[in-house]
């Protein structure tokens, strides 16, 4: 976090930054100025340090992007990995599957929406879409699962519903802000009750 000091050569101190705190501002920048438009230079004048400092913790700004990406991706694999993504009633791993992918993306709202907005403009950005299309399937699967087990309507098709589902799910980039309105486990709630009545077969 901001608050690591450093030695100017003078004996004074000045902040540091640790990688922590040189992603969040990078990705904050990258919104504003886009990936391509900036510059890392642009990114030293911001943090109020050296590049040669940035360049302490990562070798480029292409590393910066993957390591961004890449945390947005770990969460949401990580989601999949949990005992009630795997364990029980498809239904019911298909529901917390996408109620805490809703909770990942508020709690990694920057990361996520970078990751959202990456287009296959670079090697690490083809990557990034690469997993992306990996953890869709996977969901996919899962949408079929559930409808072969009869607990979803049978007349949906599971990709097309798998899609939609999360594109209702990463909506929130547009429009979700911290620390206004409703709370992210109303947020959660909210999505997976709209998205699961409509989904669910009725007896």
């Amino acid at each position: 976090m901001v608050g690591a000091s450093t030695n100017d050569g003078t004996g004074r101190k000045k902040p540091g930054y640790d990688l922590e705190s040189l992603l969040r501002t990078a990705v904050k920048v990258f919104h504003e100025r886009g990936y391509d438009g900036t510059s890392m230079e642009d990114l030293a004048k911001r943090l109020g340090i050296t590049k040669s400092a940035i360049y302490h913790h990562v070798s480029s700004k292409q590393e910066l992007l993957r390591l961004s990406v890449d945390r947005a991706l770990d969460a949401l694999f990580a989601v999949l990995d949990e005992p009630r993504s795997r364990e029980g009633e498809p239904m019911d791993r298909l529901h917390h599957v996408v109620r805490r992918s809703v909770e990942v993306l508020i709690d990694e709202l920057p990361f996520v929406t970078l990751l959202l907005r990456v287009r296959g403009n670079s090697k690490v950005e083809r990557q990034a879409l690469a997993r992306r299309r990996e953890f869709d399937h996977l969901v996919g699967e899962l949408v079929a699962e559930a409808e072969r087990a009869g607990s979803l309507r049978s007349d949906l098709d599971p990709a097309l519903t798998s899609r939609l589902l999360f594109g209702m799910v990463n909506s929130l980039i547009e429009w979700y802000r911290p620390r206004q309105g409703l709370s992210k486990d109303e947020i959660a709630e909210t999505v997976t009750r709209i998205a699961f009545d409509g989904m669910r077969h009725r007896q």
